[in-house]
């Protein structure tokens, strides 16, 4: 009997549950973590989407290490020619900015490069739930986030946010 009352609270318990919605906008600790831009100055992610305002952002965290990075980007870059007209930031997780940089020039990456000094640790990391890469999302021309989570540049919903 206890076993069965057990099952039962449990059972109530877990799909009385509801997932909560995703975020629409950053949270101010991720907008005042600091990246690293490819001139090695530092620089918040409250500056650079500010400097994309009006524009459609498509955020691609990766490393040159990861191999499911380096598979999708062909699949990215035929998305770079179909909407040319979004801007296209990369959040390397690489562990050096030499092996950041290099990555981005051993895959001819075209967009807008940044390091992430604080990887996995970081402000940002923390507000995405960063538990694996390649992490994509879109941001609207107003700042807000249309797509919080997709692990495939395949994913449907990246172009269904680009249109």
């Amino acid at each position: 009997m206890k076993k069965i009352l057990t099952i039962c609270c449990l059972s109530i318990f877990f799909l009385s549950c509801e997932a909560q919605p995703d975020p629409t906008s950053f949270s101010s600790e991720a907008l005042n973590d600091t990246f690293v831009n490819s001139e090695g100055e530092s620089v918040t992610l409250q500056s650079i989407l500010d400097s994309h305002k009006g524009k459609t952002v498509l955020i691609d965290v990766w490393a040159s290490w990861c191999r499911d990075c380096i598979v999708g980007l062909p699949n990215l870059k035929k998305l770079q020619d179909e909407h040319t007209e979004v801007v296209y930031l990369f959040l390397s997780m690489d562990k050096t900015q030499k092996s950041w940089k290099a990555g981005i020039e051993k895959y001819e990456i075209k967009g807008e490069h940044y390091f992430m000094p604080s990887g996995w640790d970081g402000a940002f990391s923390d507000f995405i739930d960063l538990d694996w890469i390649p992490r994509y999302m879109i941001v609207d021309e107003d700042g807000k986030i249309k797509l919080f989570r997709a692990v495939k540049i395949s994913d449907p919903n990246i172009k269904e946010h680009l249109k």
